[in-house]
């Protein structure tokens, strides 16, 4: 009897652990079929390229191989987890400044955008901002076409993104030092 309180006691936490860890929310964006011809026909492979985010500036990617598209899909999001970045952003909805990314022949561009102007990107980048949690955002793909390319140059370009809190305490600033002066360029160009 005691035995069996300890170990319900010892479940408890861990059980509280799990609730407590955010919910990722995954999105499927390529599935490929491979197949190898054996002696008796062939065999079929499935490889699926999943990205994984919170959907509060944290996103990762991954693909997973198996001979059944549950299984390929399983290990790509429990790869992506793993690979996770955390991406600042403005105002929890756009990027702080315009980038690029690239990896190999895959080339992106990506550009803040005003509010209401919504994800304007091609189907791998858009995944990767809707599971990043971007709401407006304008972007390019320039070069490969290749799903797994494109999104390993948005990853490569979100990762140079750097807000002004960091920069001004790389230099040593307040961020009001850093950021422009909005209120002086009306009365400027009214003189």
């Amino acid at each position: 009897m005691a035995e069996r309180a300890e170990r319900e006691n010892r479940r408890g936490p861990r059980r509280e652990r799990e609730e407590a860890a955010p919910e990722f929310a995954d999105r499927l964006v390529a599935i490929n079929r491979v197949s190898k011809t054996v002696k008796g026909g062939k065999r079929f492979g499935f490889a699926a390229l999943v990205v994984v985010g919170d959907q509060k500036g944290r996103v990762g990617f991954g693909k997973g191989k198996a001979k059944e598209v549950p299984e390929a899909i399983r290990k790509a999001t429990e790869q992506a987890k793993r690979q996770m970045i955390r991406v600042a952003l403005k105002e929890g909805r756009t990027l702080h400044h315009d980038m690029a990314g690239r990896h190999g022949a895959g080339k992106v561009v990506m550009r803040t955008a005003p509010e209401g102007t919504g994800i304007i990107a091609g189907g791998p980048m858009r995944a990767v901002f809707e599971m990043l949690g971007i709401k407006d955002v304008v972007s390019k793909s320039i070069g490969s076409q290749n799903p797994y390319n494109m999104i390993r140059a948005t990853i490569d370009g979100l990762k140079k993104e750097q807000s002004p809190r960091s920069v001004a305490q790389r230099r040593g600033k307040k961020v009001a030092d850093i950021l422009p002066k909005r209120d002086e360029a009306p009365a400027e160009a009214e003189a």
